[in-house]
């Protein structure tokens, strides 16, 4: 294995084409990776090709299309079909995409994969500790959480310390087009991110049934339970004369629950199949900071073994924890996993 080659996880995007770079720079021999997932990433290989071309790395491409969809597209129809809410890339991280890449490694005798995620590394002995980025409003290590010490020990995050400025002046000055291109928002495999017509497309439309008012009586009906999630507000078109929220989504009645403002938090939640970053990482008992969904404010929280399940008892109730979304459990800065919300 040669310890001056490094696996790069391309896109076509600023955060990759800079890591290229980047990396160059540090003396690494650097060859990148486009992986083609669904139909809607045929874009994403040309551009990566683009940009590999611009960097000067040789570029390899693998078409992942039949494990993608069933790893990662199945799964994320049958939540939403079952009233839960995925995060189809806290799953695909692990599953998938890494998988690929550490494959890919081994087979052209890289050393180390690396990635533009924004988040942090810390080398402690033998484990490497995944942290937060320093950028809070751009940290990525929630999408990261399910990543185990296979992956980490040998991961390179050359964004890690990077504000967004920077890592296009980082592109602009190696002369990249992609320097100004902006940032993707969207679920990748869903150009225009429109999940419900995707499912609808592929699994025919769903099957209207009743709101259900906070003082648990009908009052109006829903599209099809893919169309909502918990906590949701918007769109609902339901009028109480006051804001409601999605509280719980029941698919054996086909009934949406609805509540208050007010009722829309919750003191606990139980979490299913959770992954550590390393062995021991969580202990019953653990006093920890929870992020309920990507962009939600680390709150304080107690965990409790319950079996093959772990609950997670907050100082304050959160807004809205929604099932099938992903809670990553942080030690400080540190990322110790994740689980999934029941």
């Amino acid at each position: 294995m040669n310890q001056n080659r490094v696996l790069l996880a391309m896109s076509g995007g600023v955060d990759s084409s800079a890591c290229a770079v980047l990396l160059r720079e540090q003396g690494y021999d650097v060859t990148g990776l486009v992986l083609k997932m669904s139909p809607a990433h045929s874009q994403t290989v040309a551009d990566a090709e683009a940009a590999a071309e611009q960097a000067g790395v040789s570029l390899l491409v693998r078409d992942l299309t039949g494990v993608f969809e069933r790893e990662i597209i199945a799964n994320f129809m049958e939540e939403y079909r079952r009233g839960r809410t995925p995060n189809p890339c806290v799953i695909c991280n692990p599953g998938v995409k890494f998988r690929a890449l550490l494959d890919t490694a081994d087979a052209e005798g890289c050393a180390w994969i690396a990635t533009g995620h924004y988040a942090g590394l810390r080398r402690e002995g033998d484990r490497t500790l995944l942290t937060c980025g320093e950028n809070p409003e751009r940290d990525q290590s929630y999408m990261l959480c399910r990543l185990k010490q296979a992956v980490l020990s040998r991961l390179l995050l050359p964004l890690s310390r990077l504000p967004k400025p920077e890592v296009r002046r980082v592109a602009e000055r190696a002369g990249l087009s992609c320097a100004a291109k902006p940032d993707s928002q969207e679920i990748c495999f869903i150009p225009g991110n429109d999940y419900a017509r995707f499912i609808e497309e592929r699994l025919g439309p769903g099957t209207p049934g009743e709101f259900i008012s906070p003082e648990g009586v009908p009052c109006g009906t829903h599209r099809g339970i893919l169309h909502y999630t918990v906590g949701q507000r918007k769109g609902l078109g339901i009028a109480l004369g006051r804001p409601v929220f999605v509280r719980r989504i029941d698919p054996a009645s086909n009934c949406i629950f609805l509540s208050d403002a007010q009722d829309a938090f919750e003191p606990e939640i139980l979490l299913s199949g959770l992954s550590e970053t390393f062995p021991g990482a969580v202990r019953d008992g653990m006093e920890v900071t929870v992020k309920i969904r990507s962009r939600a404010t680390p709150a304080r929280a107690v965990l409790c073994r319950e079996g093959e399940r772990w609950r997670v008892r907050f100082a304050e109730p959160q807004r809205a924890p929604a099932p099938g979304q992903t809670a990553a459990i942080y030690d400080g800065d540190v990322v110790l996993g994740g689980g999934f919300i029941e």
